[in-house]
């Protein structure tokens, strides 16, 4: 039987990377809060130093935070070694192997990518793209996790469902991309140094969406001023309101797609309701921190909360999706009530 076939330890295993993972943006996005990129200058080494031989005495300001970071992601990376090996050798799907093959290469170029913004000096390129990567491994070792897990082998492939079932789909698949993106988005302001290009909030300079003329940046570099902080430019204005225009896209995304999908739990099955309070939860933390971070002048913890919620909140988005894909068609000939939207 399939059934037969599921491995609980190995995907309690991923489960708990994919934690790690999550818990690895957090300390990865401490590093970017407190401004302690180059607090080690060399790379693969710290100070000269074999990096696991580095004295914990000496892991003091942004050095605790910078050397902490490698600490966790060697960890990490080695948790996706020994996964990507428990995979191939236990796991028959060809598919699933080679899942974990990629998520080893995601790693190995993660970690390459962190010694470049160092080598390099911080480039936003690499730096935007090192954040990328990893809401991307994110995702694919939540991917394992479920793809290990004993409901995907239990429930069979999808196939021909209702039109309420296939809207709700395509309207989680496109809430996904929007808040993949947005991450990105949120990536590149934090990059360029954009997270404060306003200083108020839920207006931008007193507006709702400003015309970013001289006379506005002038009044925002002159507070700015006053907090001693460095001034912005145009550009930065305007990734910034990029950022809280893809925030409100998102949220209507989040908010259109739970209230169909409300409307059709009847045609839906029960584990993927209880999904529902959780991902209302994030989505509210998640407003709540970004508005935060931008009232309390980017104070790290909170700065850093907003971007592991975020994670956190694409990670659960991205289980909630593929449950949709998986268990949707087992039910999709249940009989649904009639509803209009």
């Amino acid at each position: 039987m399939v059934a037969a076939e599921h491995n609980r330890p190995l995907h309690l295993f991923a489960t708990f990377t994919a934690a790690a993972a999550l818990g690895l943006i957090f300390v990865g996005g401490l590093v970017t809060s407190t401004g302690s990129g180059l607090s080690v200058p060399d790379w693969p080494n710290t100070y000269g130093r074999f990096m696991f031989t580095f004295p914990l005495s000496d892991m003091v300001g942004g050095i605790r935070y910078e050397h902490s970071h490698r600490l966790f992601a060697s960890a990490v990376g080695l948790l996706t070694l020994i996964l990507a090996y428990w995979t191939w050798r236990s796991d028959r799907r060809t598919w699933v192997r080679r899942l974990g093959l990629v998520a080893v290469g995601a790693v190995v170029v993660q970690g390459l990518l962190g010694g470049l913004t160092v080598i390099y000096l911080l480039p936003t390129p690499v730096s935007v793209a090192h954040a990328t990567l990893a809401q991307t491994f994110l995702l694919l070792v939540i991917a394992l996790a479920y793809a290990t897990s004993r409901e995907f082998r239990e429930h069979s492939s999808p196939g021909p469902v209702s039109a309420e079932i296939a809207r709700v789909r395509l309207w989680a698949l496109g809430t996904l991309l929007l808040i993949y993106l947005q991450l990105i988005l949120g990536a590149i302001m934090r990059h360029t140094g954009s997270g404060l290009a306003f200083l108020d909030f839920p207006l931008a300079g007193g507006q709702l969406w400003p015309s970013l003329n001289a006379q506005l940046l002038d009044r925002i570099n002159w507070a700015r001023w006053q907090l001693e902080l460095p001034e912005i430019t145009r550009n930065q204005m305007l990734i910034h309101l990029l950022h809280r225009a893809g925030a409100v896209l998102v949220t209507g995304g989040l908010v259109v797609t739970l209230t169909i999908f409300w409307k059709h739990r009847r045609s839906l099955p029960a584990t993927l309701l209880r999904m529902v309070p959780a991902l209302a939860i994030l989505l509210v933390f998640q407003i709540a921190l970004g508005a935060m971070a931008v009232l309390s002048l980017k104070q790290h913890i909170i700065t850093t909360g907003h971007v592991a919620n975020g994670a956190g909140l694409l990670g659960l988005w991205f289980l909630f999706t593929m449950r949709l894909y998986r268990l949707g068609a087992e039910v999709s000939n249940t009989p649904a009530m009639p509803v209009q939207v």
